[in-house]
């Protein structure tokens, strides 16, 4: 993921233990501006290495410079939450590194924030960057490993011990959001152990049990007392297993074949030589640095956004509660800080966009920033784009996109792969946003499958579009459309029976549904509930 086009444009503030790797990564990428370190020696030895780069100590020159787009955050956890809504204040895009904040409450406000003023809000969790964890999600896509039975993680060293955060925020972070990526689900419940050792109210050693209602289980053992690092994932799947081990020069990532055989009922194990899978070599940090920058230029939310953010933690704080009540297990059904609403984890909702209570936002879905009413439900693989505005209760299939300058009011149908135009005589050499045409669906409105909607038109009250028909026209309440151009082809009644009425003619008519009684009359081709 490269730019096109360079721009110093990135404030890195915090240099020193994990910061001078993010301001070597944005100095490659040719986007590095500024350098801010309380440590007046730290930014001494960037002097010659970046002679066009400003250093400071004053957090405030940052915050202030209007060539500033991008602000990094590499400063202590316990700074992370002040930083980042500063540099929102002052419009600026923001990557936190992890933990996005130390509580569930100060990270929504930092979602909220970035939401009202439309900025970007990326979290560091560098391991959704590595090609070696993407190859193994491909695996796990792919059917390679069957179902996902149990996934455990293993971080381990000796130090770096902290003071502001004990051993579970410092490191599991990183677990978490792996085992979400790779699962595509939240945990409905954890339990977390542990033990204070070194200093006193702080957790060296933790093992954290996640369970998943669809009968996955997960663990995460994280510890700074150990006497070599370890750095290794498990999947373990009914037909294959993988490990990633990070730490090893090479074969990083394993495909192991083990099976198990049933003989006179007896589980037998039968072991195979590993199996080395290849993936890309190259650097997490430039990918996540080049994503950031990405998502500026773009405007498209970051892999890693706020609310990939927030999911991790609820999970962190859910899992720090179990701990202070001594592996007591602790629910993520009923959280008071989940939001009213239901998104997929593998969906991308963008920070400007609003969702109302009881909607639900299934699998590899986009929403940008929209407006969606409540107890809708937005299917598969779904993209709505800006400026749209979805009414209440409406249900939007499988693969289907809603373009900017499409509005749909309540109860509206919009059935599988059903298309919506927004440019009347497009062309892929010619800029024509300044010519969208408003589209309108009208209250009650059913779209059947494959149906195009060309753009300027109104579907009015209750009509019934026609699988794979062509609307070109304006569409009356209450008409049925079929064919390619679609044509008025009968009545509907609201609750989705044909009224026996003609299709065509200047006549007045009558007419009673068989369902569920209401009346109707058609006057000059348009038809009007009367009782």
């Amino acid at each position: 993921m490269e730019r096109t086009e360079k721009r110093e444009n990135i404030a890195c503030i915090g240099a020193g233990y994990w910061g001078k790797n993010l301001v070597r990564n944005f100095a490659a990428l040719g986007a590095l501006r500024a350098v801010c370190d309380l440590n007046r020696d730290t930014l001494r030895t960037y002097k010659d290495l970046y002679p066009r780069t400003h250093l400071t100590t004053n957090t405030q020159e940052v915050f202030q410079d209007d060539g500033v787009e991008g602000v990094v955050i590499a400063t202590p956890a316990e700074t992370h939450f002040k930083m980042a809504m500063q540099a929102l204040e002052q419009g600026k895009d923001v990557f936190v590194e992890k933990p996005l904040a130390l509580s569930v409450r100060e990270g929504e406000e930092l979602v909220a924030g970035a939401r009202e003023r439309e900025r970007i809000l990326m979290v560091g969790h560098i391991l959704e960057y590595h090609p070696g964890i993407l190859k193994m999600k491909e695996l796990i896509q792919t059917g390679e490993l069957g179902k996902i039975n149990y996934v455990y993680s293993n971080r381990l060293n000796l130090g770096k011990f902290r003071k502001e955060e004990n051993i579970l925020w410092s490191f599991a972070p990183h677990d978490i959001s792996v085992i979400l990526l790779l699962v595509e689900e939240m945990p409905v419940a954890v339990a977390a152990h542990g033990g204070n050792y070194v200093q006193k109210e702080i957790a060296d050693v933790t093992v954290t049990n996640m369970r998943f209602a669809s009968g996955l289980q997960a663990h995460i053992f994280v510890s700074w007392l150990h006497p070599f690092k370890e750095q290794k994932l498990v999947v373990v799947g009914d037909k294959r297993m993988a490990v990633f081990n990070d730490v090893v020069p090479h074969d990083k990532l394993l495909l192991f074949e083990h099976h198990i055989d049933w003989i006179d009922r007896i589980p037998v194990p039968r072991r195979e030589d590993a199996k080395a899978i290849d993936f890309a070599d190259t650097e997490p940090l430039k990918a996540e640095c080049a994503q950031f920058l990405e998502s500026i230029a773009t405007r498209r939310p970051p892999r890693t956004d706020g609310q990939e953010g927030l999911r991790v933690l609820r999970i962190l704080e859910a899992s720090q509660q179990s701990l202070k009540d001594n592996g007591k297990v602790v629910s993520l059904d009923q959280a008071p800080s989940q939001p009213p609403f239901f998104i997929h984890p593998t969906s991308v909702i963008d920070q400007s966009c609003s969702v109302g209570p009881g909607t639900k936002i299934w699998h590899y879905s986009h929403v940008m920033n929209a407006v969606i009413g409540t107890n809708c439900t937005i299917g598969q693989n779904v993209f709505i784009g800006g400026k749209v505005n979805i009414g209440n209760n409406v249900k939007i299939q499988n693969n289907v996109s809603v373009f900017e300058a499409v509005t749909l009011e309540d109860d509206v149908f919009c059935g599988p792969s059903c298309v919506f135009t927004n440019v009347y005589n497009p062309r892929s050499f010619i800029s024509r946003k300044d010519e969208f045409r408003e589209t309108l669906v009208k209250k009650g409105a059913t779209i059947g499958a494959n149906a195009t909607i060309v753009c300027g038109n109104t579907l009015g009250r209750f009509c019934f579009i026609g699988a794979g028909a062509v609307v070109t026209q304006d569409v009356p309440d209450y008409a049925i459309v079929y064919g390619n151009p679609g044509r008025i082809q009968g009545w509907m009644c609201e609750c989705g029976v044909k009224l026996a009425v003609s299709d065509s003619g200047e006549e007045t008519e009558s007419a009673t549904c068989s369902a569920c009684g209401k009346q109707y009359e058609k006057i000059a081709r348009k038809v009007y509930e009367v009782g």
